[in-house]
């Protein structure tokens, strides 16, 4: 796959959430507590969405993302957008930003082409879905709980629009003036769940608690990149030290870089385990909205 270090573990971290919920999918299945297929077709679109975004799906040029911050300055990706583009484009030549803003503004238009990509994913499902319902002749109490997959799905698609055109407004507005300085948070996700939380069925003290998780969170996120970083330097100076020939300074920087690894691995997990439940009790808060 000719996967970075740091995409190596992140792909590890995603298979692991990946095989956990497909096992307590399986336990569901057998309880028969998933009798329209809702989860196991969730399941099969998360895999998609992993393996397209680390290149796995026999498409060619399909990575999302390459690397996890900017390599000497510069993007390692295309973003697939005109409009994404030109942006990113008038803030590298705006002056506005230090080269550490340029970083993080940089990880912010990564974070909305992931996002895009699987919405498109999800969109590209229901409309099989609904191909699928449309050539049904006669209409039974099956279809009718395929009615209600659908539904469900397109409520998810509306929830995923609505925060692409939150996170595109975001970026148009930090792309023309900077960073606000009194901004509460930093990492693009987090600024996602809580423009989301806000919009939900939340009350005041709720919502200030699940503003104190989120600050638990990003910092849980900014060590996770911490560690990232420092995994790609020590895979850097392996790969240095391999052509050297001293053997012991080849296997002192092996056991640092095995150790960075299992720990950038620990905590991307971790990270994204959290992402879920939060992402999970939000999208609970929405659909109340709409009841």
């Amino acid at each position: 796959l000719h996967l970075s270090a740091v995409k190596l573990a992140e792909l590890h971290s995603d298979l692991k959430i990946q095989e956990k919920d497909e096992l307590s999918w399986k336990k569901l299945k057998a309880e028969g507590l998933d009798e329209d297929g809702e989860k196991e077709a969730k399941l099969r679109r998360n895999l998609n969405v992993i393996m397209t975004k680390y290149g796995m799906n026999g498409k060619k040029d399909s990575q999302l993302v390459d690397t996890n911050y900017i390599k000497d300055g510069t993007e390692s990706d295309t973003l697939d957008d005109p409009r994404l583009e030109k942006l990113w484009s008038k803030a590298k030549t705006s002056g506005k930003f230090s080269d550490e803003e340029l970083d993080k503004l940089w990880r912010e238009f990564k974070h909305h082409k992931e996002k895009i990509h699987e919405y498109n994913i999800l969109l590209e499902t229901v409309s099989r879905t609904e191909d699928i319902h449309k050539n049904v002749i006669n209409p039974s109490e099956e279809n009718l709980v395929k009615e209600e997959i659908l539904h469900n799905k397109h409520r998810e698609l509306k929830e995923k629009l609505r925060s692409i055109n939150q996170g595109f407004e975001r970026l148009r507005k930090v792309s023309h003036q900077g960073y606000d300085a009194t901004s509460e948070f930093e990492e693009p996700r987090v600024i996602d769940l809580w423009d989301m939380a806000k919009s939900a069925n939340f009350t005041e003290k709720e919502l200030e608690s699940f503003r104190e998780e989120l600050k638990h969170f990003e910092a849980k996120i900014e060590k996770h990149h911490h560690y990232q970083k420092q995994l790609e330097i020590s895979h850097q100076k392996l790969k240095h030290v391999e052509g050297t020939g001293d053997k012991d300074h080849l296997n002192r920087n092996k056991e640092k870089y095995a150790m960075l690894q299992e720990k950038t691995k620990e905590l991307g997990y971790k990270v994204k385990k959290h992402l879920q439940d939060l992402s999970s009790r939000i999208s609970q808060g929405l659909q109340h909205n709409e009841l």
